[in-house]
């Protein structure tokens, strides 16, 4: 056994130089221990990826299948597993033009509607539009469907409330009903299906679905001291099932009305500024409120006082949680989730409505995506970008300095961008890759895949698009590179994957690949092995599967597991699969044996520690150490980990967080705490952690302050004393 000691050391390259106008980075590292020499790293610490997540425009939630949507303000769809911790298991990507302004499920059915004065129906198994239909009424602000799912309302400019017949490949123009002196801003329909109301310019109208015509017009006041001349937006409207209507407007009111007779009730002044989205829990009994101070407001029907039967809606809680305007909200049975300018998916839990001091009764931030955005050539420290409308090649910073371990070294060579490539056409790009070698650059919208032969030398750079691409190759969610660059994977349709061989003057095509299972889910994630002979899949099915590229045929499948995979690998040495899951579970599958190896069924024995459960981020990426064939090393938002499997497990009593501890300890004491798991939480917000040929760490991180700083003024800051 190798002596005991504390050398699993970090150096760091500082590669954020002067020119990108950003501060040196002085970062000091821990050490890791174990009882075995770990080896140590170089760390390339970048800065330089100025990703920047969209504002939120809508949100809505399927309570059947539990998955929220989320809209962007560049047209992406996004669909988050709330019963799967929170995992966005997919993106539609956005297009240029593609302002959506309101979302709707029906059934498992998604519709979007938008500024361009279409409504979109998604296919969700091929991740993009499954068609559009014009309504011919000019921008459209909101769509609501009926609790039958039968009829589709769209508000829309032109002051007419359009009816949709929900067919079941389409949906049908049926009826307009009567049109109004100004544009429909917000729609609610009664729970019957007979009633609608619709917010306006100073006030809301409710029609009988049936005659098409208004039953009533409630007139929203200004405000004490408001100009006559001013206008009054109601932005959101909610029916309830025992008539009553609830508005929010731009003069930051509450209304509560009564739908049957046409009159007010209470008002609520909630904000001096606007009152933007609205949202009732299922029974009914609250409604939360959003502003553009960043504030959520929960009403609830409840009794004012202790004993007296007369209920009213009271205003109970505030919640803080934006910078910026609140745009989007859903109130599900336990927590309140919102979005908007700040980009951030925020769900609030209850505490009224989940145990307390457990993970369900955690706040949660989602904001950045559970998936990659960049590509890395290990073998020439190249590094590619994605963002929606264009790549960025950056070449890696080189130092020849030596140092201590937690020292900035001297920088040799800066980082430098060698192109910048925009993409063609409307569609926003949804995948890219990078071949290991540097050679080659691919990337796909979701009606083309374009691929590029690179050259580089040590001064400039070469880029040719390659015009022939096999008829195969069309829309497809993922790419991949082999390892040797020869080949590259493509998942496309039907959860297939095609296969295509590069060389030096021709793209073509060898195979497609498919499992048999019948899954439709697209796959996102591809990882082919080392030594070229395995591809392994996973889809959003929570499926597994693993291909032999030598035969062209599926190999194996993995047992299924209900929680969808976020991070594949296949061991270099053992060919073991290893998979990550979005409840934060690991397994380890041996391809050879078909089966789970020892290591995987004692972990599950053992279970994994509390604290690693309750992580609240998804882990992205795993990779394994070529020098350590024990040492698999993964990541997440906020950390990363190595994993040796020469070590014992951590016990659910044990320090889970221990490196400083074991600093501290003498060298005997040290064997006894030590565990398998040893993270490092010193870069925050990583985006991307690579491990290069040369066995130097590329650690890309994307500061949270970094995006905040970039963003718009908010609406209103509230000062001190006001």
């Amino acid at each position: 056994m190798t002596h005991f000691r504390s050398l699993f050391l970090l150096r760091v390259i500082n590669v954020v130089p002067d020119v990108f106008k950003r501060a040196a980075l002085n970062t000091n590292l821990s050490f890791f221990l174990s009882h075995c020499q770990m080896g140590e790293f170089k760390v390339h610490r970048v800065r330089f990826f100025d990703y920047m997540p969209s504002a939120i425009r809508a949100m809505a939630f399927n309570s059947h299948t539990e998955r929220l949507a989320v809209a962007r303000a560049d047209g992406a769809v996004e669909i988050f597993h709330f019963a799967d911790n929170y995992f966005q298991e997919k993106v539609i990507p956005g297009r240029d033009r593609r302002a959506i302004e309101a979302l709707c499920w029906v059934g498992h059915r998604l519709f979007s509607a938008g500024l361009d004065g279409e409504v979109t129906e998604y296919d969700l198994e091929n991740l993009r539009a499954r068609y559009s239909i014009e309504a011919y009424g000019g921008p459209i602000w909101a769509i609501s469907s009926n609790s039958q799912g039968t009829l589709l309302a769209a508000g829309c400019e032109d002051g007419t409330v359009k009816m949709f017949e929900i067919l079941e490949e389409r949906i049908q123009f049926q009826r307009n009903l009567s049109r109004q002196n100004g544009r429909i801003i917000s729609l609610s329909w009664h729970p019957s299906g007979a009633l609608i109301a619709a917010g306006m310019m100073d006030m809301v109208r409710i029609f009988d679905t049936e005659t098409g015509h208004a039953t009533h017009r409630l007139l929203v006041e200004r405000g004490v001291g408001a100009s006559k001349s001013r206008e009054v937006v109601v932005w959101s409207v909610a029916f309830l099932s025992d008539y009553t209507i609830i508005s929010g407007d731009s003069v930051g009111k509450v209304q509560i009305w009564d739908g049957l007779t046409g009159t007010l009730i209470r008002t609520h002044l909630v904000t001096k500024w606007d009152v933007l989205a609205l949202s009732i829990s299922q029974d009914e009994s609250s409604v939360i409120a959003g502003t553009s101070e960043g504030t959520i407001v929960q009403f609830q029907f409840i009794s004012s006082t202790v004993g007296q039967q007369d209920k009213h809606w009271v205003r109970t809680r505030t919640f803080k949680n934006h910078s910026h305007d609140v745009r989007a909200l859903v109130h599900t049975d336990t927590a309140v989730v919102s979005g908007g300018m700040d980009t951030q998916v925020v769900v609030r839990p209850l505490l009224d409505k989940v145990e307390k001091n457990t993970q369900e009764s955690a706040l949660r931030k989602i904001a950045f995506p559970h998936r990659s955005l960049v590509s890395c050539a290990k073998k020439t420290g190249l590094l590619l970008f994605q963002f929606p409308d264009h790549l960025e090649l950056w070449r890696l910073g080189e130092s020849d300095g030596n140092g201590t371990p937690g020292e900035s070294l001297p920088v040799k060579r800066n980082p430098e961008k060698l192109i910048q490539l925009k993409r063609k056409g409307e569609d926003h790009i949804c995948c890219s890759t990078l071949s290991p070698c540097g050679s080659w650059l691919a990337y796909s919208t979701v009606s083309s895949v374009c691929l590029y032969r690179l050259q580089l030398s040590s001064n400039n750079i070469s880029i040719q698009k390659v015009s022939k691409l096999p008829k195969e190759l069309r829309s497809v969610h993922q790419l991949c590179f082999s390892s040797d660059s020869s080949r590259l994977f493509a998942s496309s349709s039907l959860s297939s994957v095609i296969v295509v061989a590069l060389d030096q003057t021709e793209c073509k095509y060898l195979h497609t690949l498919k499992h048999k299972s019948g899954s439709k889910q697209p796959i996102h994630i591809l990882s082919p092995s080392e030594d070229g002979q395995w591809l392994a899949t996973a889809n959003t099915g929570c499926e597994i599967h693993v291909f032999n590229l030598r035969k062209m045929k599926l190999h194996c499948s993995v047992p299924a597991y209900s929680s969808c995979p976020t991070a594949v690998s296949i061991h270099p040495t053992s060919c073991n699969l290893l998979s990550v899951h979005a409840d934060q579970q690991i397994f380890e599958f041996s391809l050879k044996q078909k089966e789970y190896t020892e290591w995987s069924r004692q972990l599950q024995r053992q279970g994994l520690h509390p604290l690693w459960l309750q992580r609240d981020t998804p882990i992205t990426r795993v990779t394994f150490n070529p020098k350590n064939p024990a040492h698999i090393v993964l990541h997440d938002t906020f950390m990363f980990c190595i994993i040796d499997q020469s070590l014992p497990l951590p016990e659910p009593e044990t320090k889970l967080y221990n490196q400083m501890l074991l600093r501290s300890l003498p060298q005997p004491l040290r064997l006894r705490e030590s565990h398998a798991f040893k993270i490092c939480k010193n870069y925050q917000h990583l985006l991307s952690v690579n491990l290069l040929e040369d066995l130097s760490l590329v650690v890309v991180e994307r500061p949270l302050l970094d995006i905040m700083s970039q963003l718009p003024a908010p609406v209103r800051q509230k000062k001190f004393a006001t």
